[in-house]
């Protein structure tokens, strides 16, 4: 695609995000992640996949459709290069993952993220949806070519009921949204650790994290994984690589400054060089932009329950409990509860009555 088509698609992409009506924004931004999350494996989408989810978007054409038309284009092309086989994976596999970001079921299992990357890459690797049999090494850029230790193959189902477990068990109730981040950086960069699939297990992951991130009743920002995916990929690497031998420790920190930016609407500087093992200016990523430093500490303390509730208050500011509720997924009777303790913590407050009132946000995130 010429560069000036492409940017000109993409400006039409941030107008839908921006400016559309609430469907259309949210298929926009599903596109978006779609295709940003093929960085993760070099991999670049074409023209035809780029129009393809503008008539989508639009409401031309529904997503199946949409995917039988990358599917035809593909198996009526004769010739074949290394490129255009990348291509053709980034393209199927957008259309995929734009369709899973638009369903709204979920269950929080191995089982769901092994049906993730069964439904991503199905006619695409011939092991999708199953885990490898063998043990693996992935020379990493940011690690200077060495290699995370990986789960042994032997292990991985055992290491993943463990993990899934201990996350079930733990609970969010009225821990801090920077408690929240840190535990969530963890889980995910553990789950990544036993990569339990031999190729594509970055883009199921971000999948699979999105999703559950949603069951938190959060409006995840999708575009912080669709412009930051290699940062993404590089900061798991990072969270599980130690050499001691070399005062290199395993750390969570780009993770969380990560999750800070996608859950909490930080401005953390988010760049690849900073996670590279030799990277020696600690204080450049040690520090978040944020505008306000009042509101960043507020933040901090802030539950996830409660900041789930900020966020919809400040889409609809006239929303009453009971919508609350329904967008958050929580009861109404917790609501309730909630924006009670809210207003006496000073995070919100009624303006002009219960009945026709509306809701003003007092802290920014």
């Amino acid at each position: 695609m010429p560069r000036n088509d492409h940017e000109r698609w993409q400006m039409d992409l941030e107008e839908y995000i921006r400016q559309g009506e609430p469907e259309q924004s949210e298929k926009s931004t599903a596109w978006k992640t779609a295709i940003g999350l093929q960085d993760v494996d070099g991999l670049k989408t074409s023209e035809y996949l780029l129009e393809t989810a503008k008539e989508h978007i639009e409401g031309r054409i529904d997503i199946k459709t949409a995917q039988k038309r990358i599917q035809s284009y593909y198996e009526q092309r004769q010739s074949r290069t290394k490129i255009e086989e990348g291509t053709k994976e980034a393209d199927i596999v957008s259309a995929r993952i734009a369709e899973l970001l638009g369903e709204r079921t979920f269950q929080f299992s191995p089982a769901e993220w092994k049906n993730i990357h069964k439904r991503l890459f199905k006619d695409i690797f011939p092991h999708a949806g199953e885990y490898r049999t063998y043990n693996i090494t992935k020379s990493e850029w940011v690690l200077n070519g060495e290699t995370v230790l990986y789960a042994s193959a032997d292990s991985i189902r055992d290491t993943l009921d463990y993990d899934f477990g201990q996350e079930k068990e733990f609970s969010y109730e009225g821990l801090s949204a920077g408690d929240a981040v840190k535990h969530i950086s963890k889980f995910t960069s553990g789950i990544w650790q036993i990569h339990p699939f031999c190729e594509g297990n970055t883009r199921s992951t971000a999948v699979f994290i999105i999703k559950y991130l949603k069951t938190f009743g959060f409006s995840v920002n999708n575009e912080i994984f669709a412009e930051n995916s290699w940062y993404f990929r590089n900061s798991l690497a990072r969270a599980n690589y130690n050499d001691l031998g070399k005062g290199i420790s395993a750390t969570t920190l780009y993770l969380e400054r990560f999750f800070e930016n996608l859950l909490m609407g930080y401005q953390n500087e988010l760049k690849n060089r900073f996670i590279h093992v030799d990277y020696k200016e600690q204080s450049a990523i040690q520090s978040a932009k944020v505008p306000n430093t009042k509101s960043h500490n507020g933040t901090m303390k802030m539950t996830l329950e409660e900041m789930a509730i900020i966020k919809v208050l400040q889409t609809e500011p006239s929303a009453t409990q009971k919508r609350i509720a329904e967008l958050t997924g929580k009861s109404e009777r917790t609501i309730k509860r909630r924006t009670v303790e809210m207003q006496e913590k000073g995070l919100i407050r009624r303006e002009n009555g219960k009945r026709n009132g509306i809701w003003e946000v007092l802290v920014n995130i």
